[in-house]
């Protein structure tokens, strides 16, 4: 084991799109657990959307990383010090430890899991947070009905990729909007999606009212933006639209809007189409999570659900990683790998 914690800290708050300069590489002594406590080695950090969010000072639905302090994520680690009745030395958990090798635990929010059962990092992505995401915001605010059109953004992502393959799954049509040939052509012939559209495409609205003859039942919101504007238009009567991310949005100044004032028009079609809106965070619905722990370890056995990763090696190289995560530089669930399994 070596001698020190590396741990990235937040150093200053963005303005704007992150830098590697908001981050800092921060070292302190590996501490020792305390009666109760056990200290955990971090093999895999999840790095997701939400997180821009909480590199800002405003008002949100969680605390904000506070300047100086780790930042914060899901991870799964290795116990490698014990003074916990409930773990031994080399049991594997799911925690929240954030961006640092090592941390202290006092066993609450751990989850235990089977290295045998499926990948580890997998823990991070179609089996853990972004996999019930998608779950629970579909089949809860979505509802898809058989034979109706499911639409999701940043569909080769953790999220999108998992909602077009459950909408299948429950009879529905699916539709996904990437970016780029490489994942638009992954997102239809290795996940299964009926159609799916290129946001980069000059006639991008055109190719997404193509896709949907029949209109939008469900959309899935995880971008925002452009491809909000593109979707808005196709809403059938009574579509649902489960908010679950504005990718498009985290980088914008406060105050900062492009464009006109598009809420007098969302608002009429609320009210005319009779649209429901629900923005929504996963925690909301936890009562679902051993249904959803269950479905969709059997999907994935059944090949009726399969996943991307796009695994970084190296906590020094997570910052910068997740800035390519806000351009959208990942392919697949972004997990950075900050040691060895083994």
């Amino acid at each position: 084991m070596t001698s020190e914690n590396i741990q990235v800290l937040l150093a200053s708050r963005p303005d704007g799109k992150p830098t590697p300069d908001n981050f800092k590489i921060g070292h302190s002594p590996i501490p020792e657990p305390a009666d109760g406590q056990v200290l955990l080695k971090i093999l895999y950090l999840s790095l997701d959307p939400y997180m821009r969010g909480r590199m800002n000072a405003g008002k949100s639905y969680a605390k904000p990383v506070e300047i100086g302090d780790v930042m914060e994520g899901g991870t799964v680690a290795r116990v490698v010090r014990s003074r916990h009745p409930d773990f031994a030395e080399g049991d594997v958990v799911l925690s929240h430890s954030g961006w640092q090798s090592y941390a202290l635990s006092d066993g609450a929010g751990l989850r235990k899991l089977d290295p045998q059962a499926a990948p580890l990092s997998t823990a991070l992505g179609v089996l853990g947070m972004p996999g019930f995401t998608a779950y629970s915001g579909l089949l809860t605010i979505g509802k898809p009905k058989p034979g109706e059109t499911v639409v999701v953004a940043a569909a080769s992502g953790a999220v999108g990729s998992a909602v077009g393959q459950i909408a299948r799954i429950k009879g529905a049509r699916a539709v996904g909007i990437a970016g780029g040939a490489a994942k638009c052509a992954f997102v239809r012939n290795e996940l299964g999606f009926d159609a799916v559209v290129d946001h980069h495409a000059a006639d991008f609205a055109e190719q997404l009212a193509a896709a949907c003859p029949g209109g939008i039942d469900v959309y899935f919101e995880n971008v925002g933006g452009h491809v909000w504007d593109a979707v808005f238009p196709l809403l059938n009567d009574f579509a649902r639209i489960p908010v679950c991310g504005l990718i498009a949005q985290y980088n914008s100044r406060p105050g900062e809007q492009t464009g006109g004032d598009r809420l007098p028009a969302v608002m009429r079609d609320v009210l005319s189409k009779s649209l429901s809106i629900r923005g929504f965070i996963q925690r909301e619905f936890v009562e679902q999570r051993p249904d959803f722990h269950r479905e969709m370890a059997a999907w994935i056995s059944a090949g009726e659900v399969r996943y991307q990763e796009d695994i970084v090696d190296g906590l020094e190289n997570a910052p910068n990683a997740f800035i390519g995560l806000l351009e959208g530089r990942n392919f697949g669930k972004l997990v950075i790998r900050v040691a060895d399994e083994r």
